[in-house]
């Protein structure tokens, strides 16, 4: 019944392009294993601001912020990391942070280093390790004034003054970030927590699902495969990005390293949603003879806005809890899980507030509205449609997770999936969803901003 009238050229298309989103997506989550956590750098991060917030926090509350000294806890962790897998900087940070001045243990450490002014700070290392006593004019490190806790730790190191830079404002600040980073998602989840308990006891009273009725599109499977493989994976993902990259690189030419990067994402994104895009608007072209922008042919439901809001805010809410408690379940079960979302490195080691921007843009309104229309708006609802909500909810959840191209992530993403899903169907629009997504776009995005130093 679901193949009945179907051209052969409609069933070939669906075959090729499932045949290489196969090749594609187990290449892509083959590669996510080799990428490194980002939760490494976020904890580090994270200890580098509460060491430079220290002389902010007050008495009473620093066993709340302050468990164990930040550097002894930075060392630990780069400890037991192989010294030769650390990036430049972390080599230097679990040097200085390290107690001794003893360099011999790290053999031709020299070879470890090509910026030029991390050796020449190995050099002075070296005359301190051979001179205990040695103590050089603390202008010799203003180069490192912008990376104020490696300043922080070369005045440890070599003994001066470093209260020019780490000001009580500075540290003020460093504190309010902390206190953020701490806070938001503690509250988030005790919210959360409440308000998914209050629907569960609402649910389980009175014996019912509070789903609102889900239109779908007069589409059949063979129009999700087309739409999911071929436009998402073939066009979007593979043929897409040969023109986004090429375009950037071609304007790019005399931009920083961090602009041009940002700019390779936000029209990245652009041209990877272009094609399935195009052939959502083809496939209701088709079934409606026009497509008019005035009707709502994927149940957004604007309106009442307040409404939709309130219930996107409230899905966000709700999920949260189980998310960050599957991911504590997979970090308790798998040591140094890799598989990050590269974005995420990118955002947590920008300086260029332009390319913040587009990062954000691209994060907060272009992911999330883009991926609800495909995966919110058509794909649940014909799963739906033909295989009863449950159903739909959990395979659009699962496609949602894979396509994110990322092994360790897939447990996390996969909850969030179903969080959305059942969001859009209990609120009937589409337009919760995509507030929903955005938020938690938005607090990850947040929470990567806070973490800079």
């Amino acid at each position: 019944m679901i193949f009945k009238n179907i051209s052969k050229s409609k069933l070939t298309l669906a075959f090729i392009s499932i045949v290489i989103t196969f090749f594609v997506w187990q290449q892509g989550l083959r590669d996510s294993l080799n990428r490194p956590s980002v939760s490494f750098d976020i904890s580090q991060k994270e200890q580098e601001i509460a060491e430079l917030s220290v002389q902010s926090i007050p008495v009473n509350l620093k066993n709340f912020f302050i468990i164990n000294d930040p550097v002894d806890q930075i060392n630990k962790s780069l400890t037991e990391v192989s010294f030769e897998e650390l990036t430049e900087r972390n080599k230097l940070i679990r040097i200085l942070s390290s107690e001794s001045n003893d360099l011999t243990i790290y053999k031709n450490i020299s070879k470890d280093f090509e910026n030029k002014n991390f050796k020449f700070l190995i050099d002075e290392i070296e005359k301190k390790s051979n001179k205990n006593s040695y103590k050089p004019n603390s202008d010799k490190f203003n180069l490192f004034k912008n990376d104020r806790f490696l300043y922080h730790l070369l005045s440890r190191k070599f003994d001066f003054d470093d209260s020019s830079l780490i000001t009580k404002s500075f540290s003020n600040k460093m504190f309010l970030k902390i206190l953020a980073i701490r806070l938001i998602p503690l509250l988030t989840i005790i919210f959360g927590s409440i308000l998914a308990l209050k629907i569960l006891w609402t649910t389980i009273s009175l014996k019912k699902f509070g789903w609102q009725e889900i239109k779908s599109l007069d589409l059949e499977l063979i129009d999700m495969v087309l739409l999911i493989a071929g436009g998402f994976v073939v066009l979007g993902e593979v043929v897409s990005p040969l023109f986004s990259i090429s375009l950037v690189e071609l304007f790019s030419k005399n931009l920083s390293n961090e602009l041009s990067q940002s700019l390779k994402i936000f029209f990245g994104y652009l041209f990877m949603a272009i094609p399935p895009l195009g052939i959502v608007y083809y496939q209701i072209k088709s079934l409606n003879g026009e497509f008019t922008l005035k009707k709502d042919y994927l149940q957004f439901n604007f309106l009442p806005i307040k409404f939709a809001i309130i219930q996107g805010i409230r899905g966000w809410l709700t999920i949260v809890p189980f998310v960050l408690l599957i991911s504590l379940i997979m970090n308790s079960l798998i040591d140094n899980q890799n598989g990050s979302n590269p974005l995420l490195e990118i955002v947590l080691n920008n300086n260029n507030y332009l390319s913040f921007f587009l990062l954000f843009v691209t994060t907060t309104l272009l992911a999330p509205l883009f991926e609800e229309i495909i995966f919110r708006g058509i794909l649940l609802p014909t799963l739906s449609r033909d295989f009863g909500v449950i159903s739909g909810i959990i395979v659009s959840a699962f496609i949602f997770a894979l396509a994110h191209l990322s092994l360790g992530e897939m447990p996390p993403l996969f909850v969030l999936g179903i969080g959305l899903a059942v969001t859009r169907i209990t609120s009937g629009s589409l337009f919760s969803s995509v507030i929903m997504h955005s938020l938690w776009n938005g607090l990850t995005f947040l929470n990567l901003f806070l973490l800079r130093t």
